[in-house]
């Protein structure tokens, strides 16, 4: 068993023969090598002189007696040997380690505002689309013919509300704290701090609860909902519904939607009441306020426009956040990358398409005197 080396003139022959199982291929190797590039012959032909079982450590000796007659410029013959071998020996070879480097030409200033401008009218484009079918998929629904099962609603209700109730009453809690302090500090200059109850009230119902419960949702749901359809898209699922007939829109999209948007106003009014009940002790235990007299003043600052406008908010942030997580999820790459950039898009998405509509709808209620 081994390795027998012989010259006739400008040939060297390597005859291979026994089995090599868990063969010592370094100290071979190295040997036959030093031999090759001994005798520098101008042909070198690998033989097979009865080679029985063999696994990779075969094929380490001849990668290094190869690669070494490559260098050295040296013909190689390699016909007698089994194929299963002659195929990973030119496997070994047919990779570049060294790939050239590409240059790349850098575009004009011009080329590269008309390529950004193209890639954002395709995006446009792309959400504009999404939207519309989103919209065709509830008047489905509504005809009672979308494909979308009751159990996937329930189990992503469950999942956006009675799931995130904890964290939203943390967070209002300490914002409605937070808010309390900040109103002191100026209210208490002018012996007035007992008003840090209407400030409190009034800044949680109207705006404050909605859009800390949006912020949370967009951190955790539209997160969520941007990971799981984006990992559908790795795994080729998404092909799959479409090949099978079935509109993703109808069992993706539409369960989560709208258990989004039933949860937001209840996620808000929940905000409300917990950023309430932080300003009340601030209010109670720091500023020395009796709980009757800031319970009073907290009635009397309380209105009804002001909350339903909060719950409006809830509502409409409910919508954002569901078509930003479920529109970068759909359109994630097929990779664990493009994951990861879907879900952070789906949240920063979320949050500014949040900020924007609530300076739509302040404005609306400015002009219409709400």
């Amino acid at each position: 068993m081994g390795f027998a080396l012989q010259r006739d003139g400008r040939q060297m022959t390597v005859s291979i023969s026994g089995d090599f199982i868990r063969y010592q291929a370094a100290g071979e190797a190295a040997r036959l090598v030093r031999h090759i590039q001994k005798a520098s012959p101008a042909i070198l032909i690998l033989e097979d002189k009865g080679i029985g079982r063999w696994d990779s450590s075969l094929l380490v000796v001849l990668y290094q007696i190869v690669r070494a007659a490559r260098v050295a410029g040296i013909t190689i013959r390699k016909q007698t040997l089994p194929d299963g071998l002659q195929r990973l020996i030119d496997l070994a070879f047919s990779v570049d380690r060294k790939p050239s480097r590409t240059n790349r030409v850098r575009s004009g200033f011009i080329i590269r505002v008309g390529e950004a401008g193209i890639r954002v009218a395709a995006s446009i484009r792309r959400g504009i689309d999404f939207c519309r079918q989103t919209i065709i998929s509830v008047g489905r629904w509504v005809r009672g013919k979308a494909v979308m099962r009751r159990v996937d609603f329930w189990f992503a209700l469950d999942d956006c509300a009675p799931k995130a109730v904890g964290i939203v009453s943390l967070i209002s809690f300490m914002v409605g704290l937070i808010l309390a302090f900040v109103g002191a500090v100026q209210l208490k200059s002018f012996g007035a701090q007992i008003y840090v109850a209407s400030l409190v009230t009034i800044g949680m119902t109207r705006i404050m609860g909605a859009i800390m419960v949006g912020i949370i949702m967009a951190g955790r749901t539209g997160a969520s909902y941007a990971a799981t359809i984006g990992t559908m898209q790795v795994n080729e699922e998404l092909d799959a519904l479409q090949t099978m007939g079935i509109s993703r829109t109808d069992f993706l999209v539409l369960p989560r939607l709208f258990a989004l948007v039933l949860a937001m106003p209840f996620l808000a009014l929940l905000a409300d009441i917990m950023g309430m009940v932080g300003g009340a002790a601030v209010g109670v235990f720091m500023l020395g306020i009796s709980p009757s007299e800031y319970i009073h003043y907290s009635m009397e600052a309380f209105n009804l426009t002001n909350f339903f406008v909060g719950v409006f908010h809830g509502l409409v942030f409910g919508f954002v956040i569901a078509l930003c997580g479920c529109y970068f999820g759909i359109h994630s790459g097929r990779n664990a990358d493009s994951v990861g950039v879907a879900t952070t898009r789906a949240v920063v998405y979320a949050i500014v398409w949040m900020i924007v509509m609530t300076g739509i709808i302040t404005l609306v209620c400015e002009v219409l005197g709400i």
